[in-house]
């Protein structure tokens, strides 16, 4: 009975040694690079006027969110009003001529019923009411076009998002086309901006790190994750360029630079659990199998473990201090 004991007493203590012993082997991993992203909406709108006129009503000023839809100013053109008075005396005027039209081709009806008439005053007659009919339309018509213009005068946004840029005021003039407001919609996303020695790395789906905002200290906790949504096919100036998705970047400015840190290629490097690299007088150890102390030189830290970039070599076996 002493005898198993000392054999399970014995394997216990084997397998806790093993345990907290590490078999240091060369792999490969990820080699990233810290680049600078710039926060970019999806899309940048633009709320353009599609009359020229005055600008009477402003309702948004920069920062300001907006729906879709939303008025953003009222353009007057005050001609328009002028020609619509103008066709409203000649629609009147038509009115009139086509009441006149109808009541020939009524006398002319009625006569050649009798006998008294002749075809050709009938034809005449139903000539002149049609033509009146299809005139009197055409300005109707008319007119709906200026009612149209007249509504265009409001300008409505293109999409829900936050007013970046308003360069007009109250009372200016402006011609069609020109922009009123520049909107930029509340999905933003990192766009990068690499030498173009990495753009065979690149790939949509790939994964990179968002460093911590502005001079927060960066950590696990602090930094974030995002995906290459698009890299883009052609390189301008030596560079390509990659938009980046990222979950909740609505709090971020427009144009706000931040640290991001993508994959460009593999390397081999032995990375050790952070528990066996330990720190004394200033200076990063790891204890050998044989109790010896060697001197490591740390790199940057994995979920796995530490990077060591000196000091060990593949097969060593270091145990926990």
């Amino acid at each position: 009975m002493r005898f198993a004991f000392v054999l399970l007493s014995a394997a216990v203590l084997a397998s806790q040694a093993s345990a907290d012993e590490f078999t240091v082997h060369s792999r490969e991993v990820d080699d990233r690079k810290a680049v600078i992203a710039t926060v970019e909406p999806v899309h940048l709108l633009a709320a353009r006027a599609r009359i020229g006129g005055t600008i009477v009503r402003l309702t948004v000023k920069e920062g300001d969110r907006i729906a879709d839809g939303a008025e953003v100013a009222t353009v007057v053109d005050e001609k328009l009003a002028l020609q619509m008075q103008a066709l409203d005396s000649r629609i009147k005027s038509q009115q009139a001529q086509r009441d006149q039209a109808q009541i020939d081709f009524d006398r002319a009806l009625e006569l050649k019923r009798r006998g008294v008439g002749t075809q050709m005053q009938l034809d005449q007659a139903r000539t002149a009411l049609d033509v009146a009919e299809r005139t009197g339309a055409a300005m109707h018509s008319d007119r709906d076009v200026i009612m149209q213009q007249t509504a265009e005068g409001v300008v409505h946004a293109p999409g829900a998002g936050r007013v970046l840029t308003v360069p007009v005021s109250e009372g200016r003039v402006v011609l069609p086309g020109e922009t009123i407001a520049t909107l930029a919609e509340d999905n933003y996303i990192l766009r990068l901006s690499l030498p173009e020695r990495h753009a065979r790395f690149m790939r949509a789906g790939d994964k990179v790190l968002i460093g911590a905002r502005g001079d927060q200290n960066e950590s696990k906790e602090t930094m974030r994750h995002g995906k290459v949504r698009l890299v883009y096919p052609e390189i301008q100036g030596g560079r390509v360029i990659a938009d980046v998705d990222v979950d909740e970047l609505g709090n971020y400015f427009v144009g706000e630079r931040t640290r991001v840190y993508v994959t460009t290629g593999k390397r081999d490097t032995f990375i050790v659990p952070a528990g066996y690299v330990y720190r004394r007088a200033g200076v990063n150890f790891v204890r050998l199998k044989n109790s010896a102390e060697i001197v490591v030189q740390p790199g940057e830290t994995t979920p796995e473990g530490v990077e060591i970039l000196s000091g060990l070599v593949d097969g060593d076996v270091v145990t926990h201090p």
